[in-house]
């Protein structure tokens, strides 16, 4: 039990990475349509490339979307209105007529006509609530099919304009006042309907609104069936018209079929295969070209995460509306991985997730070709991610790539540009400016991942930050050193193309730890007096060698980024404080070495190995007398010589070429340095 403990510890990483693999492929997969995918390709207008085809099974023609909005158009413009009357109305309108009535028409005045006025009275009500009277006025065709409904139960049908509207009712009176020849009644007939009158129709919206349903829910969607071993396109043959329409209903038919359960779950298997390989090359491809990467889990967590976020955005985009998936910023992704590792990474990985989104997107070989184009021109157009230009006049190319791609490819499937939907170019636009959010993102990863990039270093390179502030003060003269090798170092590391950006860093901060003691160094010594002669050599060189924690433990409090603290770390790496260790062994014969070595690590990488020399180059030349141009060459192959055999670079991925380069930059900085000068006259 013990031993599988030890085991699983000393794979802890590879486990991680092993999760972490199954994890992202359970997820991605878990995106993908679980339909099967139609195998033919076909455009509308275009010959169909393939042998003939025939039906593979029974399968309905399916009316086109504009057939269904026009038969949707028609049964609602013909649709049936429901009106809930009230029976009690009509009563009480005629009951209150009859007391109304002989308090408007006296028998004095009306005792011969009183009998037809009644009548006419009557012939009003009657007319009014023929069909009834509304209680509002609707927005509906005049010609609109009405049914009356008494209780739910179907009492009449009708037509809309029967109805009697609240601005109606006048208009009803004034007619049959005129039809029966008593025009001077019209005041009196007016003003005793006015208060008389009530609706009675009141529209049912609910019942209505049901029914429209169970008539829209009628329509079938398909015009006819074609059975199994039909031919539907020969080869050759253009596709359009009802073949079109044919093969859009199978490919729709074949994808959109209930799978059995043995079915779902071997799409289910197949599509995980293939995105395991995928991100299993990924894996493959760190491993054997980005070592340092593949072993620090933080890093590897982050590619996948950035490519699983990716395919998040862009099939939440497809299930949204599947015309907006140019608006994803794909190329956001190796913009990214280039600002925090490198071109070639970025790129590898960015035609990875566009390879696992064809699974997903329409016109899948059109966004591949589109997107991987895009991205080529990502990687080889943005450098120096830090200025500000750069990364605008790259976002502008990008652009410019997917529009013209974009019209190619319309012009070869249509023919023609008369059809062309210009509106696609603002999603392209629209696309370059999200990828724009492309800085503050990498500041957003920063703090969520502890990486580093260009736009950081920047910002760490600047003489003014607090904390070189602080060195300038209390260390000017190891300030002045820490500029003098960050120079050094820029040369030396665009000579062998190592990351100069991050050596000039390293290099401005990697004495920081002198600060606490800096009378000690002999930088920092302006009076003359030597603090170490009152010391002894283990006490002087303990002080010497704590440099390195006290620079590391002052770069965790300012929040250095690891890889900088990297370079307080190893810029000595396991060396000795040489002149303590002599003056020591001067004294006594057994001296233990290791009190006078630093503790190291050794250099781990082409920038830390830099950093070395020229720190120690640096310091060193100060004790040069008379230098020439024969002193300058042997001095600086005698140090780096004297570190190689040391074993300092054996960790660092450096070349004996690149060393010989790195000794060629030191010997011209240096000669420029200590150029010989005319002896001007006083």
């Amino acid at each position: 039990m013990k031993d599988f403990i030890n085991n699983l510890y000393r794979n802890h990483s590879l486990i991680y990475k092993g999760l972490l693999f199954v994890s992202t492929t359970i997820l991605i997969v878990y995106l993908f349509p679980k339909s099967g995918k139609f195998k033919y390709n076909f455009e509308k207008g275009k010959p169909w490339q393939s042998e003939n085809l025939y039906a593979p099974f029974d399968f309905a023609i399916k009316k086109t979307a504009e057939e269904i909005s026009a038969e949707k158009k028609v049964i609602t413009d013909n649709s049936v209105l429901y009106f809930n009357v009230d029976e009690t109305v009509v009563e009480k309108v005629r009951e209150a007529y009859k007391n109304e009535f002989r308090e408007v028409f006296h028998d004095s005045i009306f005792k011969k006509e009183l009998p037809k006025i009644y009548d006419l009275g009557e012939l009003i009500i009657n007319e009014l609530y023929a069909f009834g009277v509304l209680n509002e006025n609707y927005d509906v065709s005049e010609e609109s099919s009405v049914v009356i409904l008494d209780g739910r139960v179907e009492k009449q049908k009708t037509v809309f304009s029967n109805l009697i509207k609240q601005d109606a009712v006048k208009e009803t009176i004034d007619k049959l006042l005129i039809d029966n020849n008593l025009e001077n009644l019209k005041t009196d007939f007016v003003s005793l309907f006015f208060d008389l009158v009530e609706p009675n129709l009141i529209f049912d919206k609910s019942f209505t609104e049901r029914a429209l349903k169970e008539e829209l829910d009628k329509i079938s969607y398909a015009r006819g069936s074609i059975e199994k071993g039909t031919l539907i396109v020969s080869k050759g043959e253009v596709v359009e018209g009802d073949k079109f329409q044919k093969l859009n209903s199978l490919k729709s038919e074949y994808e959109s079929q209930v799978w059995s359960k043995s079915n779902y779950i071997w799409v289910l298997f197949a599509y995980t295969l293939l995105v395991a390989l995928a991100l299993l090359m990924l894996l493959l491809f760190l491993r054997k070209y980005r070592v340092t990467v593949f072993e620090n889990n933080t890093k590897v967590t982050f590619i996948f995460f950035n490519i699983f976020l990716m395919i998040l955005i862009t099939t939440l985009v497809i299930n949204y509306n599947a015309k907006y998936i140019y608006v994803v910023p794909i190329c956001i992704l190796p913009l990214v991985f280039k600002a925090f590792f490198d071109a070639r990474l970025g790129l590898f990985a960015h035609v990875i997730t566009v390879l696992l989104l064809g699974f997903i997107v329409p016109n899948s070989y059109e966004y591949m070709f589109l997107q991987i184009i895009a991205g080529i021109v990502t990687i080889l157009t943005v450098s120096e991610l830090y200025k500000r230009a750069n990364l605008f006049i790259s976002v502008g190319q990008i652009t410019l790539i997917y529009i013209v791609a974009y019209f190619a490819f319309f012009v070869i499937h249509e023919g023609t540009i008369e059809t062309i939907k210009w509106e696609t170019f603002i999603w392209f636009v629209l696309c370059g400016l999200a990828t724009l959010f492309v800085q503050p993102l990498i500041y957003i990863y920063e703090k969520l991942f502890g990486l580093v990039s260009d736009v950081s270093l920047l910002e760490l390179s600047d003489t003014n930050s607090k904390l070189l502030k602080e060195l300038s003060n209390k260390a000017p003269g190891t300030f002045h050193h820490s500029l003098n090798v960050a120079n050094l170092a820029e040369s030396s590391a665009n000579e062998i193309g190592a990351n100069a950006m991050l050596v000039r860093v390293g290099a401005l901060y990697h004495d920081i730890g002198k600060m606490k003691n800096p009378t000690y160094f002999t930088e920092n010594q302006s009076t003359g007096i030597n603090p170490h002669d009152e010391l002894s050599s283990k006490e002087s060189a303990r002080i010497i060698t704590d440099h390195v924690i006290n620079g590391i433990e002052i770069a965790k409090k300012h929040n250095l980024p690891d890889r900088v603290i990297d370079f307080i770390r190893t810029h000595h790496g396991t060396s000795v404080v040489y002149y303590f260790y002599m003056k020591e062994k001067n004294d006594y014969e057994d001296v233990d070495k290791l009190e006078f070595s630093y503790p190291g690590p050794k250099p781990f990488s082409k920038e830390t190995a830099i950093l070395m020399m020229c720190d120690s180059i640096e310091a060193a030349s100060k004790s040069l007398k008379e230098p020439t141009s024969t002193k300058i060459d042997a001095f600086v192959e005698n140090i780096i010589d004297k570190q190689i055999e040391e074993g300092q670079f054996l960790n660092a991925n450096i070349t004996f070429k690149e060393i010989q380069s790195i000794k060629k930059v030191l010997k011209h900085k240096l000669a420029n340095i200590y150029h010989l000068r005319i002896e001007y006259p006083e």
